[in-house]
């Protein structure tokens, strides 16, 4: 697990029947460093924290926002609005964090792609941004709500009800601790054997990235009720 999360929680799976629900709060703390161009990003990013990189591309999901992020990274968003660099802002934005099994491997995937642009483009090595990159790092801190679910069913009737902090807990930042990269719901209905394997797969037919939390939620909500609704028939 990286460093800078706190986890102060029982398991969430506890038994094959019981479901502890979790909410959580990312809590954003400065690092101190910052980037002032692109080679600067790139050195930097040899070094800090994962958890720095784990803000940097999740953060933004969980935080409350009153417009739509045209980026979906920080990184891609201050390379396109502080550097002005079109290319590499497109290039850093298709990047998916739930392809990596690793943040080591999101990182070398980063620096690969910034190291690519500074051959292309001499002048990159030096011009300035118009505001500095700010390396913040995450510390993630976790609740339990008391809320116990017992079946697949009540996972469906709970599920339009849960929190943000929720879905991103169990969908999204279960990937770096559940075995296999798979979400805490899909782990937990693995417990009841064969008949629920489609609804674990309509689970993992949901995005998880370009999206934001609530229409994640709206999709996942959808999912586990078709998929309930099919193990029954």
């Amino acid at each position: 697990m990286p460093g800078g999360f706190v986890q102060e929680h029982a398991d969430t799976v506890s038994d094959t029947q019981s479901f502890s629900i979790k909410d959580c709060a990312l809590i954003a703390i400065s690092t101190g460093r910052r980037a002032y161009n692109l080679r600067d990003l790139s050195e930097h990013l040899r070094s800090v924290a994962v958890d720095s990189i784990y803000y940097h591309f999740w953060g933004g999901l969980i935080q409350a926002r009153f417009d739509e992020r045209e980026y979906n990274n920080d990184f891609a968003s201050w390379v396109r609005h502080a550097l002005h660099d079109a290319p590499l802002a497109e290039r850093l934005a298709v990047l998916d964090p739930t392809d990596f099994d690793e943040l080591e491997a999101l990182r070398r995937e980063l620096m690969e792609l910034m190291d690519q642009r500074l051959d292309e483009s001499e002048s990159l090595h030096w011009v300035q941004a118009t505001h500095p990159f700010e390396f913040i790092r995450s510390q993630i801190v976790i609740f339990d709500t008391r809320h116990r679910i017992h079946s697949p069913e009540e996972l469906a009737e709970a599920l339009p009800g849960l929190s943000i902090g929720s879905i991103f807990y169990h969908f999204i930042d279960a990937r770096r601790r559940v075995p296999d990269h798979v979400d805490d719901f899909r782990q937990w209905l693995a417990t009841f054997g064969e008949r629920y394997d489609r609804l674990r797969e309509r689970i993992a037919e949901v995005e998880a990235y370009f999206s934001s939390v609530s229409e994640i939620r709206e999709r996942l909500a959808h999912a586990v009720h078709i998929g309930v609704e099919e193990a029954a028939s």
